[in-house]
């Protein structure tokens, strides 16, 4: 579903720490019948701190069905399916940051163009007038 039906969401990213530290990452992942596939929300995670848990903060059970991979084209980001009889699941990490990509920058340029396009839109259909917007009643 395209704009303006659903808002886009940007994800923050993490800048590599000075000190050359981790940041710690818990994302709750839905399933959607027993399945979640999709990118993790950072990238260059340590595969070996990743786990998956039926509770947040290592809490409920340890989900051990799931499997890692990284597509071709971006090393750096890491794909997950899981497996669990659950509506949703969390997954723990390690990263020592985020590869900001082209990707990143044009998923931010269609954001703020279909946004630009939604208001012109709304002063083509007289919705704002002088800076404010008018009540239609």
């Amino acid at each position: 579903m395209g704009y303006p039906e659903q808002i886009d969401v940007f994800q923050d990213k993490l800048n590599q720490k000075a000190n050359g530290g981790s940041y710690v990452v818990e994302e709750k992942l839905l399933l959607t019948g027993g399945v979640y596939s999709g990118l993790l929300a950072h990238d260059n995670i340590n595969n070996q701190t990743l786990s998956v848990y039926t509770g947040s903060r290592y809490s409920g059970t340890e989900v051990r069905n799931y499997s890692v991979s990284f597509p071709d084209e971006a090393p750096w980001r890491r794909m997950i399916r899981i497996y669990a009889d659950v509506p949703e699941v969390y997954v723990t990490y390690e990263t020592p940051g985020d590869t900001v990509e082209a990707d990143d920058v044009n998923q931010l340029q269609t954001g703020l163009t279909a946004t630009q396009i939604e208001l012109e839109r709304y002063k083509q259909a007289g919705r704002i007038d002088g800076g404010s917007f008018r009540r239609e009643v």
